[in-house]
């Protein structure tokens, strides 16, 4: 697979699916709207990097055409989570989470679509929540968008079949940035860390990890699809 593979977002998913690319000796682009963030991940890795705020459309399009004309790989790793109960929950609430989660991805891979047809093979990686699929109070406005992505992750899927292949992954609350206000109090994180099978939060080389995967070369027959990267807690059952 050739070419560098472009990663929207330097949080603690994107930082985690970099450093697994570069560990196999795979270029990394690293685009993000912290430049010092991305400036020092970027030179860890021996990589290159762009600053780009996902809802500028036009400085993401230029920040993801600056990896090259050939990508081997994109992953779209920017999300929020904004829980809020629906009688709460305004129109610029939907549309300002819509635009970061759903559109943003969905520019991000127009904007890289021809270097990744030029890579034979290259794979797309989007981000959902278990969210979507198993139903949490007060996620109205985020699991709409995030639902979002996984419809647009089948109908990319298509769309840019046989030559470039687009999955999604949706993990369960993840110690992160964007998480930090819900982690930060310790009695309710432990409360949701107990809530999986597997007992604990996950981390961002569990996201990471599948990722890496679905980028590389021997995940070459897998497209269309929604991972669960949740501690079993969207369909498994270990009480009642």
């Amino acid at each position: 697979m050739a070419g560098p593979v472009v990663i929207v977002g330097a949080g603690a998913i994107g930082s985690a699916i970099a450093r697994r690319v570069a560990a196999r000796g795979q270029a990394v682009h690293l685009i993000g709207r912290d430049a010092g963030r991305v400036a020092a991940l970027a030179a860890e890795l021996g990589g290159t990097h762009a600053v780009a705020d996902a809802l500028d459309e036009a400085a993401l399009a230029a920040a993801v055409q600056q990896a090259g004309p050939v990508i081997g790989g994109l992953a779209y790793c920017v999300g929020s989570i904004l829980l809020r109960p629906l009688r709460r929950a305004t129109s610029e609430d939907f549309v300002n989470t819509f635009r970061l989660n759903a559109v943003g991805a969905a520019l991000a891979v127009a904007a890289g679509a021809d270097a990744l047809k030029a890579s034979p093979g290259s794979g797309v990686v989007l981000f959902s929540t278990i969210a979507v699929r198993s139903g949490f109070t007060n996620h109205a406005v985020i699991s709409a968008a995030k639902g979002a992505v996984e419809g647009l992750t089948t109908a990319l899927a298509a769309e840019l079949a046989p030559h470039v292949r687009v999955n999604c992954i949706a993990p369960s609350l993840t110690q992160s940035g964007i998480a930090a206000s819900i982690l930060g109090n310790e009695a309710v994180a432990k409360a949701i860390a107990a809530m999986h099978p597997i007992p604990r939060l996950g981390a961002g080389d569990d996201a990471g990890a599948l990722a890496a995967f679905l980028l590389s070369d021997d995940a070459g027959w897998i497209t269309g699809q929604i991972f669960a990267v949740d501690g079993g807690r969207s369909n498994v059952r270990v009480k009642g």
